[in-house]
């Protein structure tokens, strides 16, 4: 059961366990502060102990009303992304159009769910580039890795595009990644195991013999960008229908370029829904 609060977490926690005095046992998340657990062992005694993954796991799979919220999210973010692709050309600098992002991004009504993400030309080659004065010049590449959390539901989205035609090396990097992308997706479906969706998308990149990235492949969405389950090699369990993950392969060769695309999807009986279909990416003619 869902407790709405307008006060601190710990507070109301504390006025609820009070008030339902034959709770035998109290549960938090991991990732609850210790500042916060210690006021609650205070208050709680023994009965405090700590989920493992109980919650999260409880959280991994989507009602109708999440996910089309996650869905409206991914809406906010498509129309965002289209308002600022007017402004991808030569001379901005990637601090101005992730700021230019985040403006139509409020603008809509919304709020960034991380920092986003901007990284022209090689500086794409780090996965978590921070946005600088660097200027976008003709025949650059362009990644942008953004995400919207509206009506309390977040979104994950990367795309690549390229200002004029880029390098022949970018654009088999691009159709490999693409490959990657769909050789994961193939995977996907209520019952597939979390490490197959993984090592899919990791064997067409190998084959292609790329260098294989080091982050995950994907994972959950809902009240934070970063939930269960983990798409990578140490991911755990099954998939299940309902629950909304990203999925994001990528290439990055240092000091030459980095790709990475990713969607947001529902895991449904039978395969997959892609959320994110209408967001525009690469090849889009952009001078």
């Amino acid at each position: 059961r869902i407790i709405e609060r307008t006060g601190p977490m710990v507070e109301a926690a504390i006025k609820l366990v009070k008030r339902l005095k034959s709770v035998q046992t109290v549960t938090v998340e991991k990732s609850t502060s210790l500042a916060d657990f210690e006021a609650l062992k205070k208050q709680v005694g023994g009965r405090l102990k700590t989920a493992a993954n109980i919650i999260e796991s409880l959280r991994s799979s989507k009602d109708g009303g999440e996910i089309a919220a996650v869905r409206a999210a991914t809406r906010v973010a498509t129309q965002a992304l289209k308002q600022t692709l007017q402004y991808i050309k030569p001379g901005v600098t990637e601090n101005e159009l992730a700021g230019m992002l985040d403006f139509q991004i409020r603008r809509l009504g919304a709020v960034v769910s991380f920092d986003t993400i901007v990284a022209f030309g090689p500086n794409a080659s780090r996965p978590h580039h921070q946005p600088s004065t660097k200027k976008l010049k003709k025949n650059d590449t362009v990644l942008i890795d953004f995400g919207v959390r509206y009506k309390s539901y977040c979104c994950d989205l990367t795309r690549c595009f390229a200002v004029g035609r880029p390098s022949a090396l970018y654009e088999e990097v691009y159709k490999a990644v693409q490959e990657a992308q769909a050789a994961a997706l193939k995977m996907v479906k209520a019952g597939a195991k979390i490490r197959q969706v993984d090592a899919a998308a990791r064997d067409v990149i190998s084959r292609n013999n790329l260098p294989v990235y080091g982050h995950g492949t994907g994972h959950g969405l809902g009240l934070e960008v970063h939930e269960e389950p983990v798409i990578s090699a140490e991911g755990r369990g099954k998939l299940k229908a309902g629950m909304v993950l990203t999925v994001e392969p990528g290439v990055y060769i240092p000091g030459k370029l980095g790709v990475r695309i990713e969607d947001d999807i529902l895991v449904t009986e039978s395969g997959y829904k892609i959320l994110s279909r209408n967001c525009p990416h690469w090849p889009l003619s952009l001078t």
